[in-house]
């Protein structure tokens, strides 16, 4: 890997990225102002049209599309996200607040799916055509068709109406100590399902990428050699298998989020999710913006970062 290659890239990627940034922020804010007025949900006998002109002008409504835009981006040059339109709170102070659970969620659902999906992966491609193995791909597809809020809703019925035994909302007990298991035990169901689906890919494509590595032909001339079965599976075959993982951690990192926000609304897990939904109910424009902005963020630099690891992880890419 030429280091000297490898900078070049990831400058010219950042440069890129900064107007890339720049057309999500308007789309969103455009988007946003089709949705409709935030000053419209104040609905009530006491709110006048008198009242809600006031309140436009106070935020800023009254201008002009481009000017608003304008006036935002500047703020956020300077640090500021702005300000929530229904709490008042600062928007960098709330998506601060509550990144720590989602992170936590998201990065535990990334986990436990790569260590069911790597060997089960691998395994099924060993056992190519056996029941075991239709099995597998069976049971990966039904993981990948079933969508998440039904599962989440079937597990609560399940495991929190029916028998009792898991929480179904929250990241701590209300009232109790709180600690480690209490955090463990809530985190069990939302989980499952954000790693169910993510997991029944990982299976399918460790599957083929294994079956296409089998069938290269240096496994058979090293096969033939007499090193053994074992040993060229094992030290050649799922090295070179586990290339494309590398790029399945950028590419689900956009699942992760997208399934967040429905999954922490079910089982009211207070991060970002929770928080995104509340604000688009809300049309609280500050905070949407805010959450579109970190996603956006972080999704460019997750593919970055996956392109940096590929490249360290094979040494024939070259980026020069």
């Amino acid at each position: 890997m030429n280091k000297g290659g490898l900078l070049r890239y990831v400058l010219k990627r950042l440069l890129i990225a900064v107007p890339v940034l720049i057309g999500i922020t308007i789309i969103d804010y455009l988007l946003m102002n089709l949705a409709g007025n935030p000053i419209d949900m104040m609905i009530g006998p006491r709110i006048t049209e008198a009242a809600k002109q006031a309140k436009m002008i106070e935020l800023g409504l009254d201008q002009p599309f481009l000017m608003r835009y304008w006036l935002w981006l500047k703020e956020l040059l300077n640090g500021n996200m702005g300000y929530s339109i229904t709490t008042y709170q600062p928007v960098t102070q709330m998506i601060s607040q509550n990144m720590g659970p989602t992170v936590l969620l998201m990065g535990t659902s990334m986990l436990v799916s790569f260590l069911v999906a790597i060997p089960t992966g691998i395994y099924s491609a060993l056992k190519q055509y056996t029941v075991r193995d239709y099995v597998i791909v069976g049971t990966s597809f039904l993981f990948i068709s079933i969508p998440g809020f039904f599962l989440a809703l079937v597990l609560v019925y399940l495991f929190s109406t029916q028998l009792g035994w898991l929480p179904s909302s929250g990241m701590k007990t209300l009232g109790g100590s709180g600690g480690l298991i209490d955090i463990i035990r809530h985190m069990i169901m939302p989980v499952i399902v954000m790693s169910a689906s993510v997991t029944g890919s990982n299976v399918r494509y460790i599957r083929s990428s294994m079956l296409e590595i089998l069938q290269q032909p240096y496994l058979r001339t090293a096969e033939s050699k007499g090193i053994g079965r074992f040993k060229v599976i094992s030290k050649h075959a799922i090295r070179n298998a586990m290339l494309p993982i590398v790029t399945l951690i950028g590419l689900q990192l956009p699942m992760l989020l997208g399934g967040s926000v429905i999954i922490e609304q079910i089982f009211s897990w207070p991060g970002l999710g929770l928080m995104t939904m509340s604000a688009i109910l809300n049309r609280d424009f500050p905070v949407i913006m805010g959450v579109s902005l970190l996603a956006a963020v972080a999704v460019l630099m997750a593919n970055i970062i996956t392109d940096i690891l590929y490249a360290i992880v094979d040494p024939t890419i070259r980026y020069d």
